[in-house]
Formats: structure tokens, C-alpha cells, sequence
């Protein structure tokens, strides 16, 4: 089997990083960079082993015969870049965000529903082994009913807000869940079929300023309720500002028969409670306690390679389900829809923070 033909663009920064993903995979040729940084380039091209290098993405994607595009540039490129992709049949890996805003989503949708090509969102979180043992849990209905769950994303960056200055604009400059997607996109896995149908947004204030003595106009901390169309309801908090140890990975699920909460420090356990499984009410089981039985065949069989990759072996998986969607094998598990349902919830709540915290409908980008 001939291996895909990848173009990674943003390759002197997070595009980099999917290198050992793509070598893992014993299936891609890595056959171009690009990255408006030229000085970087070189390097870049010869870490990543590309045969070609470009500042002009348009030139990439004209030139270079590709399969497929790894957009790892920053938030408010993805879907120009994704749509132009799209445009001429190349399958799109894009990093997270989908979007900055709902008319990009739209936009994005119709490039999706025209082309040819496959469009994937990056959503490594999902991936990640304990994420992936309780999703199957869940497929096997072991929660019962889940009705409620909770995502957290707390990572202080104030100072790589200076070193990636986009982030301060897309990421910290704007009130709301701007960078939501690793809290809900997991979450959402475990509740198949599902979908945020409203939200409401608030924030805890505004308490640091900038090396320019600005305040962000991102909260330090803030919370978004997502009504499912379940009827269940999901709590959401970013927070990218406040100096504290990082705990980018907190989770919560509740369902009639079940619940699980992961660890929120090092030393900690990912705690899980079942009905069918527990001594008693009160007992909680260690999550590495149903490893065997529950972890999906897919991380057995590559767990060795896949740690070797980013993210806890997320990028690893994504980039296999990426070229088994490429090669028209099964569909992309965070395909144009599911990217949205991940993206639209946090767009909605920087209008709903703006509201005063009124609850707003989620459009649902099926129906576009």
C-alpha cells in the first residue's frame, strides 16, 4: 500500500509535533512543510524529513501532489486554510479550534459538504487512555443513564501568551469558553449521540494584566452549562490565567448506575464507581482496575508505539483514524459534525458571557 502523502503547515511549531504520530503509523510520506517563518524552515523540513518547503501555503498544496494537510497553525487560520484544502480534494487534519466564530463554521461546513476530501478535527483528548477506558465503559452502558459531567482545562500560560502572541488575541482577549474542546470533546465520546443544545456562560472576574498592564478580557476562570438534547447537563471550566499548578485533564461523569472522576493531581487515581462492580455504595475502584477488560483493542495492540507519541498517545490514534479515513475505511470519529458539536458550544457562550449569562441556543451545523 502506497503510503499518503502529507503536507504538514505550521511545521516550525505544533505541526512539528505529529512527526512521530505520521512515522509511527508506518503509513504517511511526509512530503512537504510549510511555516511563514523562512529562517525556520530548514530545520523544520530536514526534523520532519519533507521533501519540499514552503512559506506559501497556496504553493504547497498546488505543487506538491498531497494526499493530505496537518494544519497545526494558529486558531484563526484553521478554517481558511481547511476550506482552501478542501477546495481542491486534499483530506484536512486540522488542530483544535474548528473556528473562531459560527459564520467561519458555516463556512467551513459548505467546504466540507462540496469536497471530496475528508475533513477530521484534531481533538487528541479524547484519546487518551483513561478517556478511551471509560468511553467503552460507557458504550457497554455500565453508567446507566449518564445525566450529568463535568470538563476541565486548567492551564496557566500568561507567559507563552507572549512567545505565541496569537494566543492573546483568540485565546485570552475574548470573554467566554475560547478553547473548550479538550474539556468537552471527551465528554461527549461518552455520551454517543448526544449534543449541547444550550448554554450559559459566566466568569469569575478579571484579577491579572498583561506585561503591558492590560487585563485580559478572558476570566481568570470560566464556566459554561451545556443543556444536552438528553435533557442531561455538562459544566465546563477553562482557565488559562490563574497562577496555579496545571490540571489540564479533570473530568467528572454521573449516570444512574454509575459515575467516575479522574485524578486532579500527581500521586492522585482516576476513581470509578459502578453498581454492577462495587462492594458497597461507598467503595470507589481504581480506573486501572478495569484496564483490562475495558481498554478498547486498538490501544492493547499499539500502546507501546502510541506513548511514544504526543498527548498521552492522542496524536498517535488520531492520525491512524485520520488515514483510515483518508483511505475511505471507516468514517473520521471527529468528522465536520462532531468538530462542531465541540467547537459551537464555547462560540455561543462568549455571546451568552456578553448577555449577562443568558441561555442561547446551539445551532446544530447538521441542519446547515
Amino acid at each position: 500500500m502506497e503510503p499518503l502523502r502529507f503536507g504538514i503547515v505550521g511545521a516550525c511549531g505544533r505541526g512539528a509535533s505529529f512527526k512521530t504520530a505520521c512515522d509511527a503509523s508506518g503509513q504517511v510520506a511526509i512530503q512537504a512543510v510549510c511555516d511563514v517563518y523562512a529562517d525556520g524552515l530548514p530545520a523544520a523540513a530536514e526534523r520532519l524529513g519533507a521533501r519540499e518547503q514552503f512559506t506559501d501555503y497556496t504553493a504547497m498544496l498546488d505543487r506538491c501532489g498531497l494526499d493530505a494537510v496537518v494544519i497545526g497553525t494558529p486558531m484563526q487560520y484553521h478554517v481558511p486554510m481547511a476550506v482552501e484544502a478542501l477546495g481542491r480534494g486534499i483530506h484536512v487534519l486540522c488542530e483544535v479550534t474548528a473556528a473562531v466564530s459560527i459564520p467561519e463554521c458555516r463556512e467551513l461546513v459548505a467546504a466540507a459538504k462540496a469536497s471530496s476530501a475528508t475533513y477530521m478535527m484534531a481533538e487528541n483528548y479524547t484519546y487518551m487512555r483513561p478517556n478511551a477506558i471509560v468511553r467503552e465503559i460507557a458504550r457497554q452502558g455500565l453508567f446507566g443513564t449518564p445525566y450529568y459531567g463535568e470538563g476541565e482545562y486548567l492551564h496557566e500560560l500568561k507567559a507563552l501568551n507572549e512567545r505565541t502572541v496569537w494566543r492573546r488575541r483568540w485565546q485570552t482577549g475574548v470573554a467566554g469558553i475560547t478553547y473548550g474542546t479538550h474539556s468537552l470533546g471527551p465528554l461527549l465520546t461518552w455520551l454517543p449521540g448526544d449534543r449541547v443544545v444550550r448554554v450559559c456562560c459566566a466568569g469569575g472576574g478579571h484579577h491579572y494584566v498583561d506585561p503591558r498592564g492590560d487585563h485580559y478580557e478572558n476570566d481568570e476562570s470560566t464556566v459554561m452549562l451545556c443543556q444536552l438534547r438528553s435533557g442531561g447537563l455538562l459544566k465546563i471550566r477553562v482557565d488559562m490565567l490563574s497562577d496555579r499548578p496545571h490540571a489540564m485533564t479533570n473530568y467528572q461523569l454521573q449516570g444512574t448506575d454509575g459515575c467516575y472522576e479522574s485524578a486532579r493531581a500527581p500521586g492522585e487515581k482516576n476513581r470509578i464507581w459502578l453498581r454492577s462492580r462495587a462492594k458497597d455504595a461507598g467503595t470507589w475502584l481504581d480506573l486501572n482496575e478495569l484496564a483490562e477488560e475495558f481498554t478498547p483493542a486498538a490501544w492493547k495492540e499499539h500502546e507501546a508505539t502510541a506513548r511514544t507519541t504526543g498527548h498521552g498517545g492522542g496524536d498517535f490514534f488520531e492520525v491512524l483514524d485520520f488515514i483510515a479515513a483518508c483511505r475511505g475505511e471507516r468514517p473520521a470519529p471527529t468528522g465536520i459534525h462532531e468538530a462542531l458539536d465541540m467547537t459551537l458550544p464555547g462560540l455561543v457562550s462568549q455571546q451568552s458571557i456578553a448577555q449577562g449569562g443568558a441561555w442561547l441556543d446551539v445551532p446544530d451545523s447538521r441542519d446547515w
